[in-house]
């Protein structure tokens, strides 16, 4: 039976999925390093992970029969995704599904840091009473400067525009403003007006160390900063030392370059024990409803991948999907460096031994190409073994009765 490993916890509503998918789900509460990794991936062919576990071309070199990656969260930039896409490991995500829990977490938390709830909130808990004004602010009228202008960034827009906030933001991508908000012409311009600063970018090489000490000094004095994005993105030793002169008013940090691996481990961090700053241990997503919603989403897409060669909102490979006929008997998921005269080719070599096409559908993304196609007609062995041979090939994937979870044999 083929079988689903799933890391660090997705919600329990993926494993019957997963199962009426035909896959016997083997879960690890934690996540893995490298050497344990390779060792948990032997006779898997559907990973499923978190933030937490980093899988790297060496793992996928081990397992490179591994046919699907789902990410239960929005970030992939813990797995190689190249090397996953030149092994025919398509990689899933889910960009949509706690987009609202990460927004009401960037609310609460600007309203806490703009009124001074923890530091209220630790002397009252030290036997201290200090009602006093000085420091606290209403968030209305004030300008939220929101640097990532995606999903979350547009979500939070709206609903900080509700409160009253006037809303900036800057995206090195052509974004279309919702509401009230304005773009500013660079990052500078941004800081530069904001009260409140808030991260929510990719975790793309190119954003690492983008908000360091040129940032911080460009900023407000007095504005707070919010990251529930990617730890890498920051330089907090900065932080702390702008917070610790008055320069930051606060700081709300959901996300860290060294995270612990499971809970209860030891979590280290710069801006422990400062004034006005709220730490969470990346739990921007991590409400009931995004998680079982997430749980739903990647299984689901990692699953028809596995049955059906589904790409739909993959990562790493082009998207497409070639609806089920009732007559192909067999479907090929083909995946292949992105040569000019591939598909030709293939389709020459199936006629030449008799093949029917029943149906047929290619994309490209960079180097990588991928083509599915359904054959109605008996599949000829000597066909499929020639498409594998080719040059160009990367991987070759015979799916009897697309769609179902009948045996899948890779070539």
């Amino acid at each position: 039976m083929a079988r689903a490993l799933l890391l660090e916890n997705p919600h329990p509503d993926a494993d019957p999925i997963l199962s009426r998918a035909g896959f016997e789900v083997v879960r690890h509460p934690g996540a893995l390093g490298e050497d344990d990794l390779i060792e948990a991936l032997a006779g898997v062919d559907l990973l499923g992970i978190r933030s937490g576990t980093q899988v790297t071309e060496r793992v996928l070199d081990a397992h490179p029969g591994l046919t699907a990656i789902g990410a239960f969260c929005i970030g992939t930039n813990q797995i190689d995704l190249r090397a996953a896409a030149r092994r025919g490991i398509a990689v899933f995500n889910a960009p949509f599904s706690n987009t609202r829990s990460v927004v009401e977490l960037a609310v609460a938390e600007i309203i806490a840091l703009t009124r001074r709830l923890t530091v209220r909130d630790k002397a009252m808990h030290a036997g201290t009473w200090d009602k006093t004004s000085s420091g606290s602010h209403e968030v209305r009228g004030r300008t939220l400067g929101i640097v990532g202008y995606g999903n979350i960034g547009t979500q939070l827009s709206v609903v900080a525009e509700a409160l009253g906030l006037r809303v900036v933001f800057y995206d090195t991508a052509e974004k279309l403003a919702l509401g009230n908000a304005h773009r500013t012409g660079s990052l500078a311009e941004l800081l530069a007006v904001s009260d409140i600063v808030t991260l929510h970018v990719d975790g793309r090489p190119g954003n690492a160390g983008m908000f360091d000490r040129r940032q911080f000094e460009q900023m407000k004095h007095g504005a707070a900063f919010l990251n529930l994005s990617r730890g890498f993105l920051v330089d907090y030793a900065t932080l702390r030392e702008k917070i610790l002169d008055g320069s930051i008013s606060g700081a709300a940090v959901d996300v860290f370059p060294n995270e612990p691996r499971g809970n209860g481990d030891p979590f280290e961090s710069e801006l422990r024990n400062l004034p006005n700053v709220i730490l969470t241990p990346h739990v921007g997503g991590s409400t009931q409803e995004a998680q079982e919603n997430i749980g739903h989403f990647v299984a689901g897409k990692i699953a028809k991948y596995a049955n059906a060669g589904s790409t739909d909102l993959a990562v790493n490979l082009p998207r497409l999907s070639l609806p089920a006929s009732d007559s192909a008997r067999y479907r090929i998921a083909f995946v292949h460096r992105n040569t000019p005269g591939v598909l030709a080719l293939v389709n020459q070599t199936f006629a030449e031994h008799g093949a029917n096409i029943e149906g047929q559908i290619l994309g490209t993304l960079g180097e990588i190409g991928y083509v599915v196609t359904d054959i109605s007609s008996e599949l000829p062995r000597e066909a499929v073994a020639a498409v594998s041979e080719m040059e160009d090939t990367l991987r070759l994937r015979v799916l009897a009765r697309p769609g179902s979870s009948d045996a899948d044999e890779d070539e």
